[in-house]
């Protein structure tokens, strides 16, 4: 298969072949294909040459519904869903049962949907709306979607990006229930741990090219990775070189009943690079939105430099020099159909006005172009819209953004959430630079080795309370789990 856009080759003879009742990986850097490849099956985009089989028959589908009548469905990792509707809503729109071609057989329609979720072993109410529930359940309605079609070939993007390690054993099984009814499974993951729990076969792309395929149990992590960046990548993780210096930041009983945020307090020095942990719902991304001014603060202070400071507003966090990266990159952390000129410069455009009113382009342009190279972000030119870009390119682009702004303080919630081995490698390298610099950096991850890795400490959470912390260069996962679970 072959597909080109304006200055970008982005498939160049792709090819993939998935067996009936297996799991098949599909690998490869952020920028290698991968995705490109899935929406020429899914009927997003038309392929310019090449073809898709299924069961030996060629097929051409004009747009997603077509895929889907057809048996081929895909699970997004930016999860597309009614919000405001019911799961039964989500699972059935646009195919309900009706009477007269006017009234919806509600009844009828809440019993298919009891029968789809309980045949995946899912308990979730079908009239419960959608913005109730956490996103791995919502994942989990849009793979039960997919079975109510009927699909032959599931595709499963990023699968586990927001999934702690319960609900990933839970996604699991139900991967295998759909293996014993013959469903193909395209698996798509950057965490290799997965790759080799689940998967029978591998395929790695680079570059729009197919590399190599074979049985997951003839290829090793270390082998995988070079095919992927096509170089050897040893070290998954920089030398740890910053030095913590003195305490810059103290938050000092942080409670917020609404945010679930009860008594926290902790420090934070220059040049440090510390980890939060703990399971999904403990908190985490409900504390660094708290200290960001995105929701209010019922009790505690936070002093900067031992000077109290307020951070009410994101406004006034950003003038007290503290940078925010938010998980959901494409809900909430880009423009995406800004180019990256716009999305690079959006937080600093104070500093580009010339005398005070007009906009000096010139310079936005200068410092982007030079942001670009520093980062080596992939893209045609500056001015590519940001949503075409890969996770890791959009992931440069918003760090970009915040070293423009020169702040103390990053606050970092996922940052390297369905992103690549070799660009989670250069967003590491970033991290450890800025802390190099003086910067003081908090960072959420999900992937314990990654905080592990690349912290001097890791705080855990558990129930919206800080549970315990420990030496990241000592530490083991294990004593990290049991205090993540200590008031789970």
């Amino acid at each position: 298969m072959r597909k080109s856009f304006p200055g970008v080759q982005a498939l160049r003879d792709a090819s993939l072949s998935v067996k009936a009742g297996t799991v098949h990986a599909l690998m490869g850097e952020n920028g290698a294909g991968k995705s490109t490849l899935m929406k020429c099956l899914f009927g997003i985009y038309a392929p310019d040459e090449g073809g898709v089989f299924l069961e030996g028959k060629q097929v051409r589908f004009r747009n997603p519904r077509e895929a889907l009548d057809h048996g081929v469905a895909m699970v997004h990792q930016e999860l597309s869903q009614a919000l405001s509707r019911s799961v039964m809503d989500n699972v059935w729109l646009g195919r309900y049962k009706t009477r007269f071609k006017i009234f919806i057989k509600e009844r009828e329609m809440i019993e298919k949907t009891e029968d789809v979720l309980q045949n995946l072993n899912i308990s979730i109410d079908p009239r419960r709306m959608m913005s109730t529930l956490p996103v791995a359940d919502r994942q989990m309605v849009e793979i039960a979607k997919a079975v109510s079609f009927g699909a032959k070939i599931i595709v499963l993007d990023e699968p586990t990006s927001s999934l702690t390690e319960g609900e990933v054993s839970h996604l699991f099984s139900m991967i295998n229930t759909l293996k014993a009814r013959g469903c193909g499974i395209i698996y798509i993951s950057h965490k290799m741990e997965e790759i080799f729990r689940i998967a029978d076969e591998i395929t790695v792309m680079r570059d729009g090219a197919h590399v190599k395929t074979a049985p997951t149990a003839e290829l090793t992590m270390d082998e995988i990775i070079r095919l992927m960046v096509g170089r050897e990548l040893k070290d998954r993780f920089p030398p740890k070189t910053a030095t913590p210096g003195e305490v810059i930041f103290e938050v000092k009983g942080i409670c917020s009943r609404y945010q679930k945020v009860n008594d926290v307090s902790f420090s934070l020095r220059r040049g440090e690079i510390v980890g939060l942990a703990g399971l999904a719902g403990a908190g985490r991304s409900e504390l660094f939105e708290n200290l960001f001014g995105l929701s209010a603060r019922e009790k505690g202070k936070l002093f900067l430099h031992g000077k109290e400071i307020g951070n009410k507003t994101p406004g006034a966090a950003k003038r007290n020099g503290f940078a925010f990266l938010t998980e959901e990159r494409r809900s909430s952390g880009i423009f995406g159909i800004l180019s990256i000129t716009e999305n690079m410069t959006v937080a600093a455009l104070k500093s580009f006005l010339w005398g005070g009113i007009f906009i000096n382009d010139r310079q936005r342009v200068k410092k982007t172009e030079e942001l670009i190279s520093r980062l080596s972000v992939k893209a045609a030119s500056r001015a590519t819209p940001l949503q075409t870009l890969s996770g890791g390119n959009q992931q440069k682009v918003i760090f970009g953004r915040w070293l423009l702004t020169d702040p103390d303080v990053f606050l970092l919630d996922e940052p390297t959430r369905g992103i690549d081995v070799g660009a989670k490698y250069e967003i590491y390298q970033l991290i450890e630079e800025l802390a190099a610099r003086g910067k003081s950096i908090l960072v959420i991850s999900s992937e314990l080795p990654e905080l592990l890795g690349i912290c001097h400490r890791i705080l855990v959470m558990s129930g919206g309370t800080l549970t315990g912390e420990v030496n990241a260069s000592t530490a083991t996962q294990e004593e990290i789990l049991a205090l993540a679970a200590k008031n789970a």
